[in-house]
């Protein structure tokens, strides 16, 4: 059984008991959370697609972790005219855990 959800303005393919990270979301470590925009539902046998979300479907997570990626540099320079730039940044996110499917 698997589910695409939208989240952040991208899709997830999730399954029951998978973690992953979504782009940040507001809430406590704990917490839960439903996602009601299901574009695809699939319980192995039949498949339902939405139009362009699927009516009454939810997923049900529970959040475990609110933190930052890795920093990444970005590194701007252009030749022969001493112009360099460093920058760094890090992207915030959230670890959830998928608890049920229902549709």
């Amino acid at each position: 059984m698997y589910a695409i959800v939208n989240s952040g303005g991208k899709q997830y393919k999730v399954e029951q008991g998978e973690t992953f990270r979504i782009e940040k979301i507001p809430g406590d470590v704990g917490a839960t959370v439903s996602f009601d925009k299901v574009l695809m539902f699939s319980d192995g046998e039949t498949v339902k697609v939405g139009n362009p979300f699927v009516e009454k479907a939810s997923v049900l997570a529970s959040i475990v972790e609110q933190d930052k990626a890795k920093k990444i540099l970005v590194f701007k320079f252009k030749r022969r005219k001493g112009y360099r730039r460093k920058n760094g940044h890090r992207q915030p996110y959230t670890a959830i855990k998928i608890d049920s499917i229902k549709a």
